[in-house]
């Protein structure tokens, strides 16, 4: 099959008590892509800067990732510098820059707008739509989004979500959306706005997927040393639209994989900064994760 990914790549300096780090590679569509890439072939659709490091495009191609999409425009990338404390699961923004991202206007190239599998990161949601207006018919369509557009751009939003398969947002998120402070309730106030199914990311405590025809939770894996959650969610989707793709269903028990698939995905995202210990592992480290896993949840 094949994945586009429309998002961001990003310079990030990222602060945690384990660590920091200064202009290292980041942005939803990199981890996404990463991500992916251990299952099927993925390209992506993002922006960057004239100071964006050539390295960093040598390592996506590297990985088989299509880069035909990333256009280098007159200006700085995308920057976001963040802090985490203790507690990980809250991300303290220092500083946004947006540079050439604040005129982000996606243009797919013909011959990727029959993609099969389309991931659209969190952007503004009118992008979104305007991004899907230019594929055909594509098999999956998976979104993920954040309190901003919620908060300033929900009617578009809402709209919007009538055209997804997947939508994809985090635990505090979905409970902004939906008004609800239960995520059962609130995943199915979410699916009766439009989407076929919800994902509904808890950090280290696991998942909630919810459609109109089936519910699954799975836990996080468990994991003795958390470096660096940035890009955590984006790898999980990566993970899961990858498996998918390259399974070619969409049944209940391919979705179920994939769920796991994509925490087992973003429990190494985790483990280091940036992609680093993506770089690092090969299918079989995600097997035998995905075994120990299954393991550890079977009663």
């Amino acid at each position: 099959m094949s994945i586009l990914v429309v998002g961001s790549v990003a310079l990030d300096s990222i602060e945690t008590p384990f660590g920091k780090r200064e202009e290292i590679l980041g942005g939803s569509a990199t981890f996404f892509s990463v991500a992916a890439s251990f299952f099927d072939k993925v390209d992506i659709i993002a922006t960057v800067g004239e100071d964006f490091p050539d390295k960093y495009i040598k390592l996506l191609v590297g990985r088989g990732i299509g880069t035909r999409g990333l256009v280098v425009k007159e200006g700085k990338t995308f920057r976001w510098e963040g802090k985490y404390k203790y507690d990980l699961n809250v991300a303290h923004t220092l500083a946004t820059h947006l540079n050439v991202f604040k005129d982000f206007s996606p243009k797919i190239p013909e011959d990727l707008r029959g993609s099969e599998f389309v991931f659209l990161a969190n952007i503004d949601p009118d992008l979104q739509n305007r991004v899907l207006s230019q594929v055909s018919k594509p098999k999956l369509i998976a979104c993920d989004s954040m309190n901003h557009w919620i908060t300033n751009k929900r009617r578009s939003l809402e709209k919007f979500l009538h055209k997804v398969d997947i939508f994809l947002l985090n635990d505090s998120e979905a409970r902004q959306l939906s008004g609800e402070s239960n995520l059962i309730k609130a995943a199915k106030s979410i699916v009766s706005k439009g989407p076929k199914a919800v994902v509904i990311k808890k950090g280290e405590h696991g998942v909630l997927y919810y459609s109109r025809g089936a519910h699954f939770l799975a836990p996080a894996y468990p994991l003795d040393n958390v470096y660096d959650p940035t890009g955590a969610g984006d790898t999980f989707a990566g993970g899961m639209i990858g498996y998918l793709s390259k399974a070619g269903k969409l049944d209940n028990a391919s979705i179920r994989k994939s769920i796991i698939y994509g925490s087992i995905l973003a429990s190494f995202a985790v483990e280091d900064f940036s992609i680093n210990k993506l770089l690092k592992i090969s299918m079989g480290d995600i097997s035998k994760r995905y075994n120990k896993l299954r393991e550890m949840t079977e009663f």
